[in-house]
């Protein structure tokens, strides 16, 4: 057939050097018009095959029928096949330098099977007519980090489901999307965070085992009920954030592994190029063709599909050669030492290539360890994300939150430490799905004590999270106390909300969004101490904490937040203030509710409970000159405003 001209010379020579920022448009299967004929362009690098063949619906899958040539020494193999049209199935048959044939999935396809099929599907990418540009034009001049960011983690399969639909009850992204956005208005998300939209096998992996990185998972529809699902989102004001694995991939036989019969997309050495507790394969990100994969990859979902933003799975995992790997089970690098000098590179190639295409989509690292400057700038040696999901503070918090009360003042620490290291990056601080699995329990049921006290103390405990700087974060049915652990297999148990103390948490975490996302003092100054002071972090032996959130040089729209961690009643506490006047309690997490109560009678109970004003006194407290005395009750939270 010749050279089509489609894959030029300067298409392979900037691949080849890893800055094809669009080669998905070229790799893979692309609906086109040849010679006056209709059909499918199908195109992919197997540099270390013997001979490619592609098969598929409309060639009866026969390997003999339709050989693809290769580009020069590109490894690009390719063929033009007349009559294959939209929603064709197919894969490649890829014949390995020993004589044997691979049958892979297209790593460039935009659709695939629904699993347990696993052949790519032909698809179009250019003909969904969007409606979003007034959100894209706001994103692109607006910062982000002067703006509310409070994040609803969700997993698509498992939200909601409809078992009318089929055994697995999915719902379709154009449901979701309708069912979804009326939930995150009335709570008060800014954004929505899905886990697992990329192309995978196995439900279990929840999407973290990808094999088709250019696909949303065809359990819920194609290319174009996805667009429908950001589109909607952005037409209301809601951002869009998608789960990204460019750590690691798995061992599928039609997946990436030993793509061509070699480790092509791999590390060769298997202590380098594998992780064993997760049975994966690691990228080798010193090959450009597979850094190009990545970051065009990554570009893909913000500029084809509209995404605002890519959490970025397992960077500690990139970064350490010997993450997860014992002594004599990982090579050193050329210094001797543990850094992975290629992964460092591709993210900052990564994030200084997104920057520059966009001002309105960013990385998130998902980065476990003291990795310094994970969200400084490239060019100051950093590693160029916008934010950092801040799992210090997740595990202090949760560990000190599981405590029983009696022995939490040894370990007051773990609530104050974040404080001293909160402007090092720009945080995230995360309830994600991985605390509320694999025996770790639900939030609620991390809480010590009695029904109530659980309760009780997770209301203190979320107000302490919107008060502490740092962006917000907290994965699906939290937010109304689920009792058991998340599964992928079952949808939420949105019944536990005709129960009073479910439905009030839901109730007091929408509160708390709002307060949120209306006062600036509690988000425009995350990362500066000029927007945060301890009141009093040394309160041990009580287990109480108050802090202040404010605006630099004024005390204009600032928020006391004081939380009481124990089931004492403080009759006679007085917290320090810097001004005279009266404070008006905005929110109080104490409520009358029992697990007796029925919702009629937890109203009728309720309604007997009325915010408050506290006058300052003059009389020095806290060391500051004046004082509020605040009644509190046992795991009661306030949040008050001067």
């Amino acid at each position: 057939m010749g050279d089509l001209n489609i894959i030029t010379e300067a298409d392979r020579y900037v691949f080849g050097k890893g800055c094809h920022y669009e080669i998905y448009r070229k790799l893979g299967s692309h609906l086109m018009e040849l010679g006056g004929k209709k059909g499918v362009y199908f195109a992919v690098w197997a540099p270390n095959a013997n001979a490619v063949s592609v098969i598929g619906d409309f060639n009866d899958w026969n390997k003999d029928s339709h050989g693809m040539e290769v580009l020069g020494e590109s490894g690009i193999w390719e063929i033009f096949v007349p009559g294959a049209k939209k929603w064709d199935r197919y894969k490649y048959v890829i014949e390995t330098e020993s004589g044997d044939l691979l049958y892979k999935a297209d790593p460039y396809a935009f659709h695939a099977e629904v699993r347990p099929g696993n052949a790519s599907k032909v698809a179009d990418i250019d003909g969904y007519t969007w409606h979003d540009a007034k959100w894209l034009e706001k994103q692109e001049k607006e910062n982000r980090y002067n703006k509310p960011m409070a994040i609803y983690e969700m997993h698509l399969g498992s939200w909601r489901k409809d078992y009318s639909r089929g055994e697995d009850g999915f719902l379709d992204y154009k449901t979701i999307a309708d069912e979804l956005i009326p939930y995150l208005k009335e709570m008060g998300y800014t954004h929505v965070e899905l886990i697992g939209v990329a192309e995978h096998p196995y439900d279990g992996s929840w999407g973290y085992q990808v094999t088709g990185y250019y696909a949303p998972t065809s359990r819920y529809g194609g290319p174009e009920e996805f667009m429908y699902f950001v589109d909607q989102m952005h037409k209301h004001n809601i951002g869009v954030i998608l789960d990204w694995v460019p750590a690691h991939f798995p061992k599928d036989d039609y997946g990436l592994a030993e793509f061509d019969g070699t480790c092509l997309y791999e590390y060769k050495d298997p202590r380098k190029g594998e992780h064993a507790d997760w049975g994966t394969k690691v990228f080798d990100y010193e090959k450009k063709e597979v850094s190009n994969f990545l970051i065009a990859n990554a570009l893909f979902w913000t500029e084809v599909y509209h995404v605002d933003a890519l959490r970025v799975d397992a960077v500690a995992s990139m970064l350490y050669l010997d993450y997860g790997r014992s002594a004599g089970n990982w090579v050193p690098n050329k210094y001797g030492d543990n850094k992975n000098l290629e992964a460092i590179e591709f993210l900052k190639h990564l994030n200084s290539i997104m920057s520059k295409r966009s001002k309105r989509a960013y990385l998130i690292a998902e980065e476990s360890t003291a990795w310094p400057k994970v969200t400084g700038a490239v060019e100051d040696d950093g590693l160029g994300f916008a934010f950092k999901w801040n799992m210090g503070w997740m595990n202090d918090f949760l560990e000190y939150c599981k405590l029983d009360p009696l022995f939490r003042k040894g370990d007051h620490y773990k609530m104050t430490f974040s404080i001293s290291y909160m402007t090092a990056e720009h945080y995230i601080l995360v309830i994600s799905h991985d605390e509320v699995v694999h025996l770790k329990c639900s939030m609620i049921n991390k809480m010590p004590g009695y029904t109530v006290d659980k309760f009780a103390n997770l209301r203190t405990a979320y107000t302490f999270m919107m008060g502490h700087p740092g962006k917000k974060l907290l994965f699906m049915g939290q937010e109304f106390a689920q009792l058991r652990e998340w599964s992928e297999e079952r949808e939420l148990d949105w019944y536990l909300l005709n129960e009073p103390l479910h439905k009030e948490m839901q109730e007091y975490v929408k509160k708390l969004l709002h307060i949120y996302k209306r006062n600036p003092a509690l988000y425009l100054n995350d990362s500066s101490y000029d927007g945060f002071e301890w009141v009093n972090a040394n309160d041990a032996d009580r287990s109480i904490f108050s802090f202040i959130r404010k605006m630099p040089g004024t005390w204009k729209g600032a928020f006391l937040f004081v939380c009481n961690f124990t089931p004492m009643e403080r009759p006679d506490y007085c917290v320090g203030v810097p001004q005279s006047g009266f404070y008006r309690e905005m929110l109080s997490s104490y409520t009358l509710t029992t697990e007796e109560d029925s919702m009629e009678s937890a109203a009728e109970k309720n309604a007997t409970l009325a915010l408050r004003r506290f006058k300052a006194e003059k009389g020095e407290c806290d060391g500051r000159p004046y004082r509020l005395n605040i009644p509190l009750r046992p795991y009661e939270s306030v949040i008050i405003a001067f």
